[in-house]
């Protein structure tokens, strides 16, 4: 996976995927998730195999998957998939053929980049919509992460209506593959 080319891209650098190995990246991700900057991922007070078993259970889990994104070779942040017909959305919405959900993290740094993480949301999403049984992306971000609302606005997602998971309150939004095209190509 690489980004769509825009002058953002070519400043920021290839942004790529590679399955996510529970063994080998948890200590990795065990940074990134426990880091008060990840407070929204509710993963603060975890240990590492709190996480190495989380992931496990995630890649022995045939409707949901997760991959490192690389940022010129560097592990730089986290995509997961999932089928929300089976995963985080059963009974909370009427999924449609097509639909996919998604999270994703970037990795917390002492030295931002300007538009790093708008590119990273965009390289997700082309990932996403490169299997062309992908009709509609779904997200449930938490209500109160605005920061990441205003991402998803920008990449095309539109909000539906709050929804209250078992572990949050919750912003189902969703993002068609026309919608996406249209945002990303202003």
């Amino acid at each position: 996976m690489t980004t769509p080319t825009t002058s953002a891209t070519r400043r920021i650098g290839a942004l790529t995927l590679r399955p996510l190995d529970p063994l080998r990246d948890a200590g990795l991700l065990h940074g990134w998730l426990t880091h008060p900057k990840s407070a929204f991922w509710m993963m603060q007070e975890a240990k590492l195999v709190d996480v190495e078993r989380a992931y496990m259970d995630v890649a022995a889990d045939p409707h949901q998957d997760a991959f490192i994104g690389l940022h010129d070779g560097v592990p730089a942040f986290l995509m997961e998939r999932y089928d929300p017909v089976h995963r985080e959305l059963t009974g909370l919405y009427d999924p449609e053929p097509g639909d996919v959900g998604m999270h994703f993290l970037v990795a917390p740094t002492d030295r931002p980049v300007h538009g790093f993480t708008r590119a990273v949301i965009t390289a997700v999403m082309t990932e996403l919509f490169a299997d062309p049984a992908t009709a509609r992306v779904v997200v449930e971000p938490d209500v109160d992460n605005k920061a990441v609302h205003a991402l998803n606005a920008a990449v095309g997602f539109v909000p539906e209506r709050e929804i209250q998971k078992p572990e949050k309150k919750a912003l189902l939004s969703f993002c068609t593959r026309d919608q996406f095209e249209k945002a990303v190509s202003r």
